[in-house]
């Protein structure tokens, strides 16, 4: 059995939406169970087969600064979901709820792996390809520097090679150009570095990419600081709103825009089930002793049952075991870098 542990009290909408999906999840994944962590009295209606409510006395708000997530509330719900990976109770861990006060908890409480020094937000979008291209980091380290950078790439080859079942996904740096001239210092010494990964084996290492090359599935994987991935999640998540909006408004606008929107119905109402971040949802909190899966904190039941499912997926396909593997066969090259510092 895959046993998840589920943040029931997190994100915008609680227990009337996670719950929910956790039920559309047992009955489609007959080899699982879930650990419903939350407030009893939210929770006292969840009967599942398969299920079982592990209490919890506190829950981390949406707008809790990280400090009172981490050091006041310690029994929240979002803690004794992640502290059941770490006890070897469950096998991984989900949560809508604040993204700060996730990673900072689910650092705190399982610590990094060997050999990574800061965890990243790894998450996939829609490609003109017809799959998706993971990008990482989306958030949880602003600032990198070139080694930060290398240590993603070997940590989202890993995630890659388990949700697509490919041994040698190819990886992108996202820069201002392809020319290797291009870029910063940082994302410079972040080119050399990867070429040299690659030559060694370690990576699967295409060059430079630019911002189109995400939506273009040019790559695999795409690498960037925090600050550039979460910028390129919004833009994506808008651009699926925009069209959405258009096919919802063409409709009931002036004639001339009703037949534009007749003409063009079925390929945007195509191209918005391509871009619905719903289908997406799931993000991995990679380089951690353990599976941690952010859903996004406005999903609705389909949304955080596809976290569910991508966190079902990382555990029956031992993640945390090829996340390890990568990194350990990488070692010395991690170490060199180290070294050099």
């Amino acid at each position: 059995m895959i046993t998840i542990a589920v943040d029931c009290m997190g994100g915008d909408h609680g227990p009337r939406v996670t719950l929910a999906a956790c039920r559309n999840f047992l009955d489609h994944h007959p080899d699982a169970e879930l650990l419903l962590v939350g407030l009893p009295d939210r929770l006292s209606g969840a009967t599942y087969a398969r299920a079982r409510v592990v209490p919890a006395s506190e829950v981390v708000g949406m707008d809790d600064p990280i400090e009172v997530a981490l050091r006041r509330k310690k029994d929240s719900s979002m803690r004794v979901a992640i502290e059941q990976v770490k006890a070897g109770t469950a096998q991984a861990a989900v949560s809508a709820g604040n993204t700060g006060a996730l990673m900072a908890i689910a650092r705190y409480v399982l610590k990094t792996m060997e050999g990574i020094d800061r965890p990243a937000i790894a998450t996939q979008l829609p490609n003109a390809a017809g799959g998706a291209t993971t990008v990482l980091d989306l958030g949880a380290n602003v600032d990198c520097t070139a080694e930060h950078l290398l240590q993603f790439a070997v940590m989202g080859s890993a995630l890659v090679s388990v949700l697509r079942d490919d041994p040698n996904p190819s990886v992108g740096l996202l820069n201002i150009g392809e020319e290797v001239i291009k870029g910063s210092e940082v994302i410079k010494k972040a080119g050399e570095l990867l070429r040299s990964a690659a030559n060694s084996g370690d990576l699967n290492f295409y060059g430079n990419v630019e911002g189109n090359d995400i939506f273009k599935g040019t790559t695999d994987i795409v690498v960037c600081d925090g600050f550039v991935g979460n910028v390129a999640l919004k833009a994506s998540e808008g651009l699926a709103a925009m069209i959405g909006g258009f096919l919802k408004q063409g409709f009931s606008s002036n004639i001339f825009t009703k037949m534009a929107a007749i003409v063009a119905y079925p390929v945007l109402s195509s191209l918005k089930k391509k871009m619905d971040y719903r289908r997406y949802n799931g993000a991995a909190l990679l380089g951690l002793r353990g599976l941690v899966f952010k859903s996004h904190g406005s999903a609705d039941e389909l949304a955080f049952e596809h976290a569910l499912n991508r966190a079902y997926d990382a555990a029956r396909n031992k993640l945390l075991e090829r996340v390890q593997a990568r990194i350990a066969h990488a070692a010395p090259l991690l170490a060199g870098v180290a070294a050099a510092e």
